[in-house]
C-alpha cells in the first residue's frame, strides 16, 4: 500500500467512514502489515493529543472571556498582585467563583487525562517499540552472520570455475571426510561446504578408483573439531529389503531420501557394493547410506546407474578397510572411525537433525 493511500485509509478508519467490508479488510491488513498497524496506532495517539490540547485551549479561552465580562460589568476590578490585603479581600469575596472555576478545571483535567489514558495505545506503543528493538537486533545479527559467511566464502576465487561435485560426510571429528573418488577426480582445489553455508578448504589424502573411495581432510584454520559423531559404522552387513535413508547435495541444499536394500551385490555382481532402491543423482555421490538404527551401512555411488531409482553403495566394511590401508601407508593420518551410534532410539526426524551437520557439499575446481 502506498504511503498516501495508507494515510487516507487510516483517516477514514478513525472517522468511522468505512463500510463493514472495508473495515474488515483494513483490520485484516493491519494484522499482516506491521507498518500499517504502527501507523494506525501512532495516528490515533496523535489525534488524541491534538484533541486534548484543543480542549485545554478552549477552556482557557472561556475563563478569559468570563474574567473579561466580570471586569466589564464592574463585578471585579484589577488589583496589584503585590498588595496582599487586596488579594485576601478578593479571595474572600470571590472564593466561590474561584472554587467553582478550579473545580471545573480539575474535572476537565481529570476527564482529559482519563480519555487520553483510555484511548492512547500505551500498550500497543510499548509492544511496537519492543518489536522494533527485536527486529533491529535480529537485523544486526543477520548482518554480522552474513559478513562472516561472506568472509569465509571469499576464500574461493569468484573467477574460478567451481562446480558442485557431490557429497561427503565426516568419519572423524578432527576433520576427516569420506566421499566417492570420482567426485574429486582431477580436482586442482577442493572445498567442502557445511550445512550452515560455510566453505572450508580441504585436501585429498588418498583415493582408490577401484572401490571409488576418497579420503579428504579439512585443511582450514577456521574449522574447529566437532563433538563425537552421532552415527557409527555397521560392518556386519545389511539385510535384503532393509529400509535405508541418505542425505546429500543433489542441489545447493541438503536433501533427504529413503529407500531399501534391493540386492546384496552391486553392478554386475560387484561384492564390494550393495544395490539400493532410492532416488538419487550424481550430486548424491559420496553421501552416507544409513539404516533405521542410524548406522552407516555404505556410501552412495550415483555414477553407475542403469535404471531409474536404482543406485549402488560401497559397503561400510570396505570404507573401514580403505581407511586402515591409508593409515598403514601414512602414519600422520590419525582417523578413528566410530562403531557405536547414539541415534538408535530416536525417530527419523531427530536422527536427520543430528546427522545433517556432519554431511558436507563437495565443491571442486578442475
Amino acid at each position: 500500500m502506498e504511503p498516501l493511500n495508507m494515510l487516507e485509509q487510516i483517516e477514514r478508519y478513525h472517522r468511522n467512514e468505512m463500510s463493514p467490508e472495508e473495515l474488515a479488510a483494513f483490520e485484516a491488513e493491519r494484522k499482516k502489515d506491521p507498518e500499517l498497524d504502527q501507523m494506525t496506532v501512532e495516528h490515533h495517539f496523535f489525534i488524541s493529543q491534538l484533541e486534548s490540547y484543543s480542549d485545554r485551549k478552549r477552556f482557557k479561552a472561556n475563563l478569559h472571556d468570563i474574567h473579561h465580562n466580570l471586569q466589564e460589568n464592574g463585578e471585579i476590578r484589577s488589583v496589584q498582585p503585590n498588595t496582599r490585603a487586596t488579594v485576601v479581600a478578593i479571595w474572600k469575596r470571590y472564593r466561590r467563583v474561584v472554587s467553582f472555576a478550579a473545580a471545573v478545571a480539575g474535572v476537565t483535567a481529570l476527564l482529559t487525562s482519563g480519555l487520553t489514558a483510555a484511548f492512547s495505545p500505551k500498550v500497543a506503543i510499548r509492544e511496537v517499540e519492543e518489536l522494533r528493538r527485536k527486529v533491529n537486533h535480529l537485523e544486526k545479527q543477520t548482518s554480522n552472520q552474513r559478513a562472516e559467511i561472506n568472509a569465509v566464502r571469499q576464500k574461493i576465487d569468484p573467477a574460478l570455475p567451481v562446480t558442485i561435485g557431490g557429497t561427503s560426510f565426516i568419519i572423524d571429528p578432527k576433520g576427516y571426510l569420506i566421499t566417492s573418488a570420482h567426485v574429486v577426480e582431477g580436482a586442482r582445489n577442493i572445498y567442502v561446504q557445511h550445512n550452515d553455508g560455510h566453505d572450508y578448504k580441504a585436501r585429498l589424502v588418498m583415493s582408490d578408483r577401484k572401490r571409488d573411495l576418497a579420503l579428504l581432510q579439512i585443511d582450514d584454520d577456521d574449522f574447529k573439531p566437532g563433538s563425537p559423531l552421532p552415527y557409527g559404522f555397521n560392518t556386519r552387513g545389511t539385510e535384503l529389503a532393509e529400509p535405508v535413508f541418505t542425505l546429500g547435495y543433489p542441489k545447493d541444499e541438503i536433501v533427504y531420501g529413503e529407500g531399501y536394500l534391493s540386492a546384496r551385490s552391486g553392478l554386475k555382481g560387484d561384492t564390494l557394493a550393495y544395490q539400493i532402491s532410492i532416488n538419487a543423482n550424481p550430486g548424491n555421490s559420496g553421501g552416507p547410506i544409513l539404516n533405521r538404527k542410524g548406522e552407516v551401512v555404505g556410501i552412495l555411488n550415483a555414477r553407475q546407474t542403469e535404471a531409474e531409482g536404482v543406485v549402488f553403495a560401497v559397503r561400510a566394511r570396505n570404507i573401514v578397510r580403505f581407511v586402515d590401508e591409508v593409515k598403514a601407508m601414512d602414519t600422520d593420518v590419525q582417523v578413528k572411525i566410530p562403531t557405536q551410534s547414539s541415534l538408535r532410539n530416536l525417530d527419523r526426524v531427530q536422527q536427520v537433525r543430528k546427522i545433517q551437520d556432519c554431511v558436507y557439499m563437495v565443491k571442486v575446481v578442475i
